[in-house]
């Protein structure tokens, strides 16, 4: 497939959350590609460090930081230690399947956290630098899972609802320094993680579900960020863009 080059992203400093692999991966290689400065935040260091030194030979080689999500004092030394972005990918999340009896007080906070409440807080570490550098762009990850109403999600769905008002805020209030924020809804996105979940026979079921029938992959998705990143879409904010084959 090829792809669209952005030259506004060219140089640009660009962070995404959870990047190592999976769907942040592509981000990661996406936005290299794009001749970006990439930093990505993840725990998980082995296909991190792969990711790093797959694309070491990148016009700027992206940039791997470990970083807890989940620990707002790391979400606060890793921004310091970076500086001011130009881009921010809230691309971070875990959808690990429970039911309602499995929820317990300290399973709702720990979800709510590992899916929203981090973006809201590296949000807030960018934006005044990305006001001081005339405007950025903040790019939220939702789901399409709650608005299909999934099994076995009820919390992840709840943090991706609420990923969406956030976002609709975000943009109203960041809108005068020119920050747009904007959230990416995906549908069924084949990775590893995602084969853990689906048989062959259940994958084939999301298909024809689909109007399109090709299978989503992490190089589709990154094609919609990498424009909602660019200033190609300098008036987009405030709304969701979906990438789902027609699935909803």
């Amino acid at each position: 497939m090829s792809s669209a080059i952005y030259p506004s992203l060219k140089g640009k400093r660009v962070v995404i959350t959870g990047g190592g692999s999976g769907i942040g991966a592509g981000l990661t290689a996406g936005f290299a590609r794009q001749g970006a400065e990439v930093i990505f935040l993840d725990i998980a260091d082995e296909d991190s460090k792969a990711l790093e030194a797959e694309l070491s030979g990148s016009a700027i080689p992206p940039v791997y930081k470990r970083c807890d999500l989940m620990d707002l004092d790391s979400i606060k030394a890793v921004f310091a230690e970076i500086g001011d972005v130009d881009v921010l990918v809230n691309n971070a999340g875990n959808d690990d399947r429970h039911s309602l009896g499995d929820v317990t007080g300290a399973y709702w906070d720990e979800r709510i956290n590992v899916n929203l409440r981090h973006m809201l807080f590296c949000t807030q570490a960018v934006a005044p630098g990305m006001a001081k550098r005339g405007g950025g762009a903040v790019i939220n990850f939702g789901s399409i899972s709650w608005h299909l109403g999934l099994e076995d999600l009820v919390l992840y769905e709840t943090a991706k609802a609420g990923i969406e008002g956030m976002t609709r805020a975000l943009a109203r209030e960041l809108g005068p320094d020119d920050i747009r924020v904007t959230c990416v809804v995906p549908g069924n996105v084949k990775t590893k993680r995602q084969e853990k979940w689906y048989t062959p026979e259940g994958e084939a079921e999301i298909v024809k579900a689909q109007c399109l029938k090709g299978r989503i992959v992490p190089d589709n998705v990154a094609s919609l960020v990498l424009f909602l990143a660019s200033d190609d879409a300098s008036l987009c904010t405030g709304h969701e863009y979906w990438i789902d084959a027609g699935w909803r």
